[in-house]
Formats: C-alpha cells, structure tokens, sequence
C-alpha cells in the first residue's frame, strides 16, 4: 500500500511540476535579439547571461525596443517586432547576438513620441532595466 501511496504522490508532484514550469514560462515571453534565430536563439560562448528584464514604468506604451552592439554605429531590428510593451509590463529580452560582447545600447520608443536611448548599458551584469519618467 506505501508503494502506491509513494507512486500516486510522485505522479501529483510531476503533474505539478509541469503544469508550473508550462504555466510559468507562458508568463514570461522572451524576445530573441535576433529574430531569424528564434528557433535556435544565437549564443556567445562565454556563458554570460545577457538576458534581461525590460520594465516599462513610464505611463506609456512602448512601441519599439532596440539593443544593439555598443561597437556598432546602426540600430538592430526592433525586439518588440508587432509586439509592444504596455506601461507597468515587462518582458524577459535575450540580448546576446552571439558577438560576446557586454555593451549594449538601448532605445525604446513610447506613444507620447519621446524616445529613451542609453548607452553603454553591461548586460552581463544586470538582471533589470527600468524606463521610468
């Protein structure tokens, strides 16, 4: 009977468990920085994180995110793409373009037409950025 009773527990945490990794990661969308490698986002090989957290906390509607390469004189696409990021939202980017690089500027671009550039932002050592008024 113990053996059941350990069996029926098991299969409840592994159902669990999967419902809350699928619920969780339905909750946390990630952007790719590069959108024709969605399905196998590109990597540096140094085993930096360079995935951070954009927070919207300005009041309006961000209408286009950009991250590109400090070393880089142009912007890359928008990681938004048709998407956009509500004010009070936030959304989990993956930055790295496989380049190695920490550096990165940021522009975001918000319905009430003000555009927010940054530059030089490490996102291997941030977790969080934060657009406030």
């Amino acid at each position: 009977m113990n053996t059941f009773k350990n069996f029926a527990r098991a299969a409840l945490i592994v159902a669990a468990l999967g419902t809350a990794s699928a619920s969780a990661a339905a909750a946390e969308p990630v952007v790719a920085a590069d959108k024709a490698a969605v399905s196998a986002p590109v990597q540096s090989r140094d085993g930096m994180n360079r995935r951070v957290r954009i927070h919207n906390n300005t009041g309006w509607t961000m209408l286009r995110f950009y991250a590109s390469d400090s070393r880089v004189t142009s912007w890359e696409e928008d990681m938004l793409g048709r998407g956009t990021l509500a004010a009070g939202s936030s959304m989990m980017m993956n930055i790295d373009d496989g380049s190695g690089a920490c550096l990165y500027d940021f522009k975001a671009e918000f319905t009430n037409g003000q555009v927010l550039t940054r530059f030089n932002v490490n996102v291997c050592q941030i977790a969080d950025y934060y657009y406030t008024r």
